[in-house]
């Protein structure tokens, strides 16, 4: 693949950081390029129709560059648009909620799996059917936590309102004896510590950004290849856009990546019409 194609990542906000620095230390050598919708965010809200407008509006910009993989870092985009977005694009398109399923399986022992999202997320039943598929005897609890985007939308993730949030919204599966616990939104691993805290040591929580970025590389390059791995090469920048506040981007995106970075605004209503 040509060396001037980028993979694009896409997401409600800030939450796809989390791929994005996953996806930045596995490819360190490639082209990125992240945008994230945070003005409409959040999209676990939204009615279907709503997200695959909003969606489709941020795949049409981002094929505008020369592709070379797109990334929905998005579970609700994901469990929405996945297959219609492998359809309409001739690249190779990834989501994140297969990836997660395989590694909550891999990383369960007693087979009883939470699940935790947005609204939309959970009512699809998207990481339910994926794990089922996996293996069939498991016990699959979800719950949807609306109130965790905004804390971390809102750089609140790291206050006592967002402890207080995080422990009501997950007292119902407290007593469901899971061992482990998927972050079936990508924003929720910046609320892993009080997450954790709430859940106890006892469960794993599983991100599935490691697994996604894993399953990128191996969809980018044959097995064998020297992935991403050019010697000598200066490494490119990443470029970030956000339809929303771009200085609460950056400082969020700086925060969570641990590095300075530049963020653009553009507004992405209007470049596609569903």
């Amino acid at each position: 693949m040509h060396r001037d194609q980028v993979i694009a990542i896409i997401d409600s906000g800030v939450g796809g950081l989390t791929v994005a620095k996953e996806v930045l230390r596995q490819l360190p050598h490639e082209k990125i390029l992240y945008v994230g919708d945070n003005a409409r965010c959040p999209y676990g809200s939204k009615t279907p129709e709503e997200i695959r407008a909003c969606s489709f509006q941020m795949i049409d910009y981002v094929a505008r560059t020369p592709l070379k993989a797109l990334v929905i870092a998005c579970n609700t985009a994901t469990a929405v648009v996945l297959e219609e977005a492998q359809a309409y694009l001739p690249h190779p398109v990834i989501g994140v909620i297969e990836p997660g399923a395989r590694a909550a399986v891999r990383a369960s022992k007693t087979g009883r799996i939470g699940v935790i999202g947005t609204e939309t997320t959970i009512r699809t039943q998207a990481y339910e059917r994926a794990l089922l598929r996996i293996q069939p005897e498991l016990y699959v609890r979800g719950l949807a936590c609306p109130g965790f985007v905004p804390l971390v939308e809102n750089h609140l993730a790291q206050t006592e309102e967002a402890y207080r949030i995080v422990k009501e919204t997950l007292q119902p599966l407290l007593a469901e004896e899971l061992d482990t616990l998927i972050l079936g939104c990508t924003h929720y691993p910046l609320l892993a510590p009080l997450i954790q805290e709430v859940m106890g040591n006892k469960v794993r929580l599983i991100n599935s950004a490691e697994e996604t970025a894993r399953e990128l590389t191996e969809q980018i390059f044959p097995a064998g290849s020297n992935a991403g791995q050019h010697p000598g090469e200066r490494i490119p920048e990443p470029v970030f856009v956000t339809s929303g506040d771009a200085e609460m981007f950056r400082l969020i995106a700086e925060e969570w990546l641990d590095r300075p970075v530049t963020v653009e605004h553009h507004s992405l209503a209007g470049s596609f019409q569903p």
